[in-house]
């Protein structure tokens, strides 16, 4: 397999362990791609595995990391535009701001609304 396709693959592969709901092998796909490869979108890259992790957190009860990485994916995605590897930043970045507002809300990890989980289409 050329490297662009294993590329492509472990992008595809993230994406879809993290529409499956399988945040933590989400990360792992793309922590893969951002450290073996140095792609020009690699805040982008970064930024889908700091969303990741914050949800693997969550899961985990840990509100306090689940914040921290919330906060810190942001500010990856803000040199991007409206849309970026076909997902929506714009949608995105909204999403983020509303999931680091029910955070601020809540006071243990099992009152998050999962419905605030962006799809990342």
């Amino acid at each position: 397999m050329n490297e662009i396709r294993k590329k492509e693959v472990l992008f595809l592969k993230g994406l879809e362990a993290y529409h499956e709901g399988n945040y933590f092998d989400a990360h792992e796909f793309w922590e893969i791609l951002w450290s073996d490869y140095y792609l020009e979108d690699r805040d982008f890259i970064q930024g889908l595995i700091q969303l990741s992790v914050s949800f693997v957190h969550l899961e985990n009860g840990n509100l306090n990391g689940a914040k921290s990485l919330m906060k810190k994916c942001l500010g990856k995605f803000k040199d991007f535009g409206k849309v970026h590897r076909d997902i929506n930043v714009s949608g995105l970045k909204i999403s983020i701001r509303k999931i680091q507002n029910e955070y601020e809300n809540i006071n243990k990890t099992d009152d998050f609304n999962d419905d605030l989980i962006p799809d990342l289409i």
